[in-house]
């Protein structure tokens, strides 16, 4: 079997190293001490978490749809094979150095992704962009420290407490989709959902793309009233 290579390090805002390597045409992300956080062949439910939230917006011609983390691009590439050549999608990722290695070291797995016109990539916190709008996206899709696990997290908070949750229904347009990935389910995290004034749904998907690998969950929340 071939060796993983280290290419490549980063040091997160909150201090979290990652590391890249490649074994073939196999890359992984991994934090120190080896936890593995994302891996090229193990991205099915990343992907339908945006399948899932698209198909939702059937019918919009020009949906603006808020990403929360690049990683190794699942999600984007997802909701650019669903949503229509009117689409706005917009890409927040916290860490730049992801950003430089989507271009350079995972060129392969990109592809041209990134130049389609209607990508925007912003470097920055995905809480932030959803604080500054009001009324602004169709659909939020978040894949960000493994989901609602992350309050344990302080700086979580921002986006799955109820703060936060309230802060995404009023960045979204009526009828807006806010969608979450997690690597667990969480029945709390439903129940805050819905009392922030969602209509929720809950999906259980694998991380492969062959019904294999881990089990994740995925919300898809719908936002009520006007």
């Amino acid at each position: 079997m071939l060796p993983w290579i280290h290419l490549a390090t980063a040091t997160a805002p909150q201090g979290d190293r990652l590391r890249l390597f490649r074994r073939g045409d196999e890359f992984s992300i991994r934090l120190d001490g080896g936890n593995e956080l994302m891996n090229s062949r193990l991205g099915g439910s990343e992907e339908a978490l945006a399948t899932l939230a698209l198909e939702r917006l059937a019918g919009r011609p020009g949906p603006r749809v808020l990403i929360g983390g690049l990683g190794m691009g699942f999600t984007l590439r997802a909701a650019q094979a669903a949503a229509p050549r009117g689409a706005r999608l917009i890409v927040a990722e916290i860490v730049p150095d992801l950003v430089s290695w989507a271009g350079q070291h995972m060129a392969a797995v990109f592809g041209d992704c990134l130049s389609d016109p209607r990508v925007e990539v912003r470097t920055g916190d995905v809480g932030a962009a959803i604080r500054a709008e009001t009324a602004g996206f169709d659909a939020i899709l978040l894949d960000v420290d493994n989901g609602p696990d992350g309050l344990t997290v302080a700086d979580n908070d921002a986006l799955y407490a109820d703060a936060g949750l309230l802060a995404a229904r009023r960045a979204l347009a009526a009828g807006g989709i806010l969608a979450v990935w997690s690597a667990a389910p969480d029945a709390g995290f439903s129940k805050r959902l819905s009392r922030s004034g969602f209509d929720v749904t809950t999906h259980t998907v694998r991380a492969g793309r062959t019904r294999r690998g881990a089990r994740h969950t995925i919300w898809i929340a719908v936002r009520q009233g006007g």
